[in-house]
């Protein structure tokens, strides 16, 4: 099966496929920047844009980590992002995730506008005022992730009646994703809150207020994955944890090591200072953590306003903003390593193109 070309407001992608936003340093240029030019969506991570090319945006450190939000989240290396990923792509679409939790969103949305982007996508939290902050770049679609034809129901009442707007395309992510789940433990074992169960529901909310793309995500992983997300109704999908497995993944080689030596069991849902479970590798941090051994606590970097500067850090045992910088620089002993949980299945690193070739045509061409 040959799949269409995606339309996303006024951009059209080559195929059906956004790759994932992933922070802290996941997905910044080299990643995003060549699978757009593959013809997917490429998706920078607005996360933690401090630590760039190793802090030198950021204008203050502490023990070399970006003091407080001003310099955890840099402008100027948000910026320099986007032209590196340009660089790669040219002018074919490229999108910017921006969580929804984080302390500054109204500036990191704009400064991504203004950087260039064409695409914003927005989760961990419900946006309703999204599109006040993109009211000088009309152009810039706009993707809201949600978990519930609920939720889907107010963002679209919510905007229609302040801004004369719909969504250009909605994510709906299950909870085998990696990171950050949209839902509570017990949920996300519940079988009616699983992707394929989402799906519908989804899709007929989305025909009370007009018709927008429904893109499927959280373990979609091979070509078959993305054929039964389209069977159920989904007109795209996104995959994270699949594109850490190539060459031009911006994770350190650690990180992609921690994947690859994964077995299925040491992939599990922990607890974190953001206030939602969040899924990674079981490894030497989380069980640091488990015996209230973990590294010492001391909110530096102000990331998320959940974490309520460091309490939820030190209730949980363990700095979000420290952890994932860790490990996306690699440091085996400190950092929190996020996956889907397919995250297993991972056996070899490969080029953008060669997997794109994979999940468009299937495994053995």
């Amino acid at each position: 099966m040959a799949f269409n070309p995606l339309k996303i407001g006024k951009y059209t992608l080559d195929y059906p496929i956004i790759q994932g936003g992933m922070g802290l340093g996941i997905s910044w240029d080299k990643l995003a920047g060549t699978v757009s030019l593959e013809g997917c969506l490429g998706v920078i991570s607005s996360v933690g844009t401090g630590y760039y090319e190793n802090t030198h945006f950021s204008k203050k450190n502490i023990n070399t980590r970006p003091f407080d939000t001003e310099n955890f989240y840099s402008k100027e290396a948000l910026t320099a992002i986007v032209n590196n990923a340009r660089k790669i792509c040219g002018s074919k679409p490229l999108a910017m995730n921006i969580l929804y939790a984080i302390n500054d969103y109204e500036r990191v949305i704009k400064d991504s506008c203004e950087a260039g982007v064409n695409i914003i996508i927005t989760g961990a939290g419900l946006p309703t005022n999204m599109p006040e902050f993109t009211a000088d770049y009309p152009d810039v679609a706009l993707v809201p992730i949600v978990s519930s034809a609920k939720a889907l129901k107010i963002i679209c009442k919510r905007w229609t009646q302040r801004y004369n707007r719909l969504p250009d395309a909605i994510v709906v992510e299950g909870p085998l994703s990696g990171g950050h789940q949209g839902f509570t433990y017990e949920q996300c074992a519940m079988e009616e809150y699983q992707l394929e169960n989402l799906i519908a529901p989804i899709k007929e909310e989305i025909k009370a207020w007009g018709d927008f793309p429904l893109i499927a995500a959280g373990g979609v992983w091979d070509h078959n994955d993305i054929l039964k997300m389209m069977a159920l109704g989904a007109d795209g999908v996104q995959m994270g944890t699949r594109f850490i497995g190539t060459h031009e993944c911006d994770a350190a080689q650690n990180f992609k090591e921690v994947l690859l030596k994964a077995h299925k069991e040491d992939i599990q849902l922990f607890k974190s200072p953001v206030g939602y479970p969040a899924r990674g590798v079981r490894t030497n941090l989380i069980q640091m953590v488990e015996k209230r051994e973990g590294p010492p606590i001391r909110c530096i970097s102000n990331c998320v306003s959940p974490c309520h500067r460091g309490q939820e850090a030190k209730a949980v045992g363990y700095c979000i903003a420290d952890s994932l910088s860790d490990a996306y620089m690699g440091k085996l002993e400190t950092g929190l390593f996020f996956t889907g949980a397919n995250g297993y299945k991972l056996n070899e690193i490969i080029s953008v193109k060669e997997l794109i070739v994979k999940l468009v045509h299937g495994e053995e061409n």
